[in-house]
């Protein structure tokens, strides 16, 4: 298969960055294991445990099968992005771009983040919680302190992408074990936990419940982060490793969700254990259950458990929801920003809604603002699922890795599925509205988006039938023809200067050329960013690596096609450091430089470049704008 146009590499800093080609069988299995763990947070998240309470509190065992069955979709449909990744190299967010036109981009582009927000609202929601079950401090202040947890994120991409996963997984742990004890404690009866996985409705409330349970599990902005994750494993591209690397992601993914369905198995049979059999059916709020928890199982141990583990799973989702977010930033916009920024971003927008609603309604509607986020999710599901099943369905960009018919069978009847039950709890929830607020603009409003609603999602199914995933050239890494232009008399012998790969290159090679003469050798510089070349440097072999090294070259023969004598050098890790560097090791004699005319704050967002070059290097320096 051959791919005339390159993406940008997804998750940057850590692309690549783990290699499974050169180890013994144990730890290569080791290797791949990690990125279905940062996914199977997402369910277990605060927002999942509403939806298990109430099912457990009010129907016993009798949902188990619900959650079965949901958590075997996830399964399903994990697997697929995770193929689409490691095939392709594409995240879902970059082949949405390659794909649809540029407006129903954009509109993909806010429901994404849209989700993404209400995702990091339930975890704001949950961790506040947890503190004030924990500490007794009040809910504002619960959320407020959740701003500071754009920290811990920064600190773990610090150490690399397996650090991160092994943060992720020691809180899944926590939240594994909490649980395990609360059932120790809690002694459910086994023969009738196991009648529960027989199906069966009891009444339309179970219904919904079920609904609840299946639209608060498969989650958006999981199938985004998938596709990126898997990425971050450095496998061999051969037929071999590709389906080495499938057979081998599907297992991480296998018993990463089950540990999660077993988290909410576990939540939702202490529920039916302690709250069913004792009468409490009323319990779906999770003060509630932590209340009660203490009185009917007679352990003070018991509520802390539950507290601890509602903050670890609020704050395990919390970096996943983070990275879904650059995900999704940089393959719809082609837009990185500094990670503290795009975290700091993501969470305010989570936590202005949440304090707005304790200020004006009080602590009592938080649990109303959780199920809220949940349906603002469901109704996101479809503009994730449905592109992804085109893309790995698709012979010309998938060839034999292209997914079964029996596999594209079940993927859209689980989609079908899923749409239809989001849909109707959509509509559930709006139609309670209208009818008990009486608002006739409001519902004008509402049935008018739910026009658009249906009108996006059709696009979405048909749009890629008829485009047949035509390739833009927008899709590539670098522009596929380069001119140089007029070159003007040269006045330095030695001259470097620093590339981007941008439009802006012609104008720095042309300024370059204008201060050289007949004798001058041209040294062309490139920093590789990605997180593969941060780590290992020159022995980077990362897919950013070889086509930058590829555009180099190419600069270089259309210098010599000149009589212009250049030789290309590409640089490692931090960018300012490494131009010095190498200007000193090649005893250059001046140097230009791009800048892109931003100052302040956009540095701070961007990075900047020139200012720290210029201050180390003794040689002058052209900064092109």
């Amino acid at each position: 298969m051959s791919h005339p146009h390159q993406p940008h590499t997804s998750l940057s800093e850590v692309h690549q960055s783990v290699d499974t080609t050169s180890r013994s069988r144990w730890k290569k299995l080791l290797a791949f294991f990690g990125p279905a763990y940062l996914v199977s947070v997402g369910y277990m998240d605060p927002g999942n445990w509403a939806t298990d309470l109430a099912g457990g509190s009010q129907f016993g065992y009798k949902l188990l099968w619900v959650l079965l069955m949901s958590n075997l979709m996830a399964l399903l449909l994990q697997s697929l992005s995770a193929r689409l990744g490691i095939v392709r190299g594409r995240d879902l967010a970059q082949a949405n771009r390659e794909t649809y036109p540029a407006p129903v981009n954009f509109i993909l582009y806010i429901l994404a983040e849209i989700a993404i927000a209400a995702t990091d609202l339930a975890e704001v929601l949950g961790m506040a919680i947890g503190i004030q079950l924990l500490t007794g401090l009040p809910l504002i202040w619960g959320v407020s302190i959740t701003v500071f947890d754009t920290f811990i994120l920064l600190v773990l991409q610090r150490y690399g992408i397996r650090k991160m996963e092994a943060f992720i997984i020691s809180l899944v742990a926590i939240v594994g074990l909490s649980f395990l004890s609360e059932l120790v404690l809690a002694k459910p009866d086994m023969g009738e936990v196991v009648k529960g996985f027989i199906p069966s409705i009891p009444n339309d409330t179970a219904l919904y419940i079920a609904i609840g349970i299946i639209g608060a599990t498969v989650m958006p902005h999981n199938l985004y982060l998938h596709s990126a994750l898997v990425q971050t494993r450095k496998i061999q591209r051969d037929e071999k490793g590709i389906k080495q690397a499938l057979k081998l992601n599907f297992i991480d993914s296998t018993i990463a969700l089950n540990l999660a369905f077993l988290v909410n198995a576990a939540i939702l049979i202490l529920a039916a254990t302690v709250f069913f059999k004792s009468g409490n059916t009323h319990i779906a709020e999770i003060q509630d259950a932590h209340q009660l928890l203490e009185k009917l199982l007679g352990s003070k141990l018991a509520p802390i458990l539950f507290a601890v583990a509602l903050i670890a799973a609020g704050q395990s989702s919390t970096v996943t929801g983070t990275l879904a977010g650059q995900i999704v930033m940089e393959g719809y916009l082609r837009l990185r920003i500094n990670p503290w920024l795009r975290r700091l971003i993501t969470r305010l927008l989570a936590i202005i809604p949440a304090l707005l609603t304790i200020l004006i309604a009080g602590d009592e509607k938080v649990g109303e603002l959780l199920v809220f986020s949940q349906v603002l999710l469901s109704m996101q599901l479809g503009f994730a699922v449905i592109p992804l099943i085109h893309f790995v369905s698709d012979k010309k960009t998938m060839g034999d890795y292209a997914i079964k018919p029996i596999v594209k069978v079940m993927s859209w009847i689980v989609t079908t599925v899923l749409v239809y039950l989001n849909l109707r709890m959509v509509y559930a929830e709006v139609a309670t509205y209208i009818t008990q607020s009486g608002n006739l603009w409001v519902g004008a409003l509402l049935i008018a988006g739910g026009l658009g609603f249906v009108i996006l999602l059709l696009i979405t199914i048909v749009y890629p039938l008829l485009s047949r995933y035509q390739q833009k050239a927008s899709a590539a890494i670098h522009p596929s023809q380069v001119s140089l232009g007029t070159m003007e008399a040269p006045v330095y012998y030695r001259i470097a200067m620093a590339l981007d790969f941008s439009k802006q290159d012609e104008n720095i090679i042309a300024n370059a050329i204008a201060h050289g003469n007949e004798q001058t050798e041209y040294l062309l510089i490139h920093i590789v960013e990605s997180a593969s070349a941060r780590y290992f440097g020159a022995a980077s072999d990362d897919l950013e690596t070889r086509k930058d090294q590829e555009q180099l070259d190419t600069y270089i023969t259309l210098l010599a096609g000149k009589n212009i004598r250049a030789k290309g050098v590409l640089g490692y890790k931090h960018r300012a450091k490494e131009i010095v560097r190498i200007v000193k090791a090649e005893k250059a004699d001046f140097l230009v430089l791009g800048g892109h005319g931003h100052t302040g704050i956009k540095d701070w967002i961007y990075g900047e470049t020139a200012n720290q070059v210029r201050h180390h290097v003794k040689v002058p320096v052209l900064v092109v704008q």
